[in-house]
């Protein structure tokens, strides 16, 4: 492995994001959103946006973060919710099926002797 194209390319990268002060602040910027409130999803989201712009924005962006209210408790599963609508009934067997339109009447079965 050449360590020193890696480290060529570790450099150039660090310095088209605004040299060693933006990725301190970077830094900063994800522990801070680490530690602070909200989901793991909501960290998560946070932290793609904040990487998305080289350096901090601020001190502290997270403190002015919008936090999103938990999430309601789940519904008993039995329970039908307004979002999704209430699965569909089986389908009779064939036997008990009403006939196709297109297919002729049949008679009923006879049982044999």
């Amino acid at each position: 492995m050449d360590f020193k194209k890696l480290q060529r390319m570790a450099k150039n990268v660090i310095d088209k994001r605004g040299g060693t002060e933006a990725l301190k602040a970077d830094a900063e910027e994800l522990k801070n959103i680490a530690t602070g409130p909200g989901t793991a999803s909501d960290k998560a989201k946070r932290a793609a946006d904040a990487l998305k712009e080289p350096g901090a924005k601020g001190p502290d962006k997270t403190a002015d973060a919008p936090v999103t209210p938990p999430a309601e408790a789940p519904k008993p599963s039995g329970a039908p919710t307004a979002a999704t609508p209430p699965p569909a009934p089986p389908e009779p067997p064939a036997a008990l099926a009403p006939p196709d339109a297109d297919s002729p009447p049949q008679p009923p079965s006879t049982p044999t002797p």
